[in-house]
């Protein structure tokens, strides 16, 4: 028997049980429907993390405290040194006057979480501390008002710029310009209002930094962000920031980051997780597995008599094999389409919210181990119902 008809026979085979072969696939719809889903979120969530470093423009340099190890667990050191600051003004300063031919603009960063209050509304939110430069440093122009200014940061007012999320929160389709909000009792004018950008900023309330230093007791600097000019050699700027620095800290009281470093951080983490989940996800793949050898199994069973009667009239145990492992590969690489199918239409259905994304190797992952998966668990029922004996077969009741 060739392979054509080995295939039609094994395909009117499973025809006959439409229903049992489709519960029998189900296991691996669900394996490859989850691997895929989950695999295209993560994806989805890498690229809206990389949409908006680019936001911020490719020439931004961080320094944190201490000595953070980017080879090891970066945003626990981040963490860390955010407790621990040993970060000032003044090592803003000195960037902004020893690096000046490499660096545009410097501006320091506190940070805080506290709940901000308008009437009878309330949002716990952060409280972003910077100096004047920052919106061009970030690219966080207000839409509508103005950022704060020199001599607004220099004599710590009160002022505040708020993020869209934080204004919707507080204000609805009141304008918030001119009013004034409350941390801690007390008030800060909004002076202007962000666009939507991310959400770092858009739950932010950002006043001048001194601001934050002056009426927030342990507020401290964070980080310091620099932008280069566009002109020149970013290693060399990098080199510049570290020299100025060191005319007041030492090498390992500080490490200078750039969005790079940061962003190869976050996207080694996020393909841990990919990992993880596709891995979590395969375990219904191996039930679907098993689930076709079980059902295999009761078919050679129930097929007892014509096994017997094939092979009296020719077919050698090669060709009931053959049958049998097309059977379990057919059923399996049909489950794995339709998973696919429904993680593609998951996809799109997700796209509105977050740029989510099929990777192609995650297709043929999918398709691959549908068909291990046949091969691995079909094979046993296959040579199982290969030896069997043609006389006993035919006696079977």
């Amino acid at each position: 028997m060739n392979i054509r008809e080995t295939l039609k026979t094994s395909l009117d085979s499973l025809g006959l049980n439409k229903v049992r072969s489709f519960l029998t696939m189900l296991g691996v719809i669900i394996g490859v429907f989850a691997v895929v889903s989950l695999v295209s979120l993560v994806k989805g969530v890498q690229n809206y993390i990389e949409g908006q470093f680019e936001s911020l423009g490719s020439n931004l340099i961080f320094v944190m405290s201490g000595n953070i190890d980017m080879g090891g667990n970066t945003f626990r050191e981040v963490g860390k040194s955010f407790g621990s600051s040993n970060l000032e003004a003044k090592h803003s300063d000195l960037i902004e006057r020893y690096a000046s031919d490499y660096i545009e603009a410097v501006t320091p960063a506190t940070q805080l979480g506290k709940t901000v209050k308008y009437k009878t509304h309330d949002y716990y939110a952060q409280i972003v501390g910077v100096n004047y430069r920052s919106d061009y440093i970030f690219n966080t122009y207000a839409q509508e008002g103005r950022y704060f200014n020199k001599a607004e940061e220099s004599s710590s007012a009160r002022v505040a710029v708020i993020g869209y999320i934080l204004n919707e929160e507080l204000f609805g389709d009141e304008n918030a310009l001119g009013k004034k909000v409350k941390v801690e009792g007390k008030s800060y004018e909004i002076i202007g209002i962000l666009g939507k950008k991310n959400p770092d900023y858009d739950e932010s309330l950002i006043v001048p930094y001194t601001t934050t230093l002056d009426l927030f007791p342990g507020a401290s600097i964070v980080q310091i962000g620099a932008k280069a000019w566009e002109d020149v050699n970013f290693e060399e700027a990098i080199e510049q920031v570290e020299l100025a620095l060191m005319r007041d800290l030492d090498d390992d009281e500080f490490t200078v980051m750039t969005q790079k470093d940061i962003l190869e951080s976050i996207e080694s983490i996020l393909s841990m997780l990919t990992v993880a989940l596709a891995a979590i996800s395969g375990i219904s793949l191996l039930v679907g597995g098993i689930g076709i050898m079980n059902i295999m199994l009761v078919s050679v069973t129930e097929r007892t008599r014509e096994i017997g009667l094939r092979k009296a009239i020719g077919a050698t145990s090669k060709d009931i094999k053959l049958q049998f492992m097309i059977e379990a590969v057919v059923i399996s690489l049909t489950g794995g389409v339709i998973g696919l199918f429904f993680g593609w239409i998951t996809t799109i259905a997700i796209k509105s919210l977050i740029d989510a994304e099929i990777p192609v190797w995650s297709t043929f992952m999918a398709l691959g181990f549908s068909i291990l998966v046949g091969i691995i668990f079909g094979t046993y029922p296959a040579v199982k119902a290969s030896k069997k004996d043609p006389i006993e077969a035919l006696r079977y009741e």
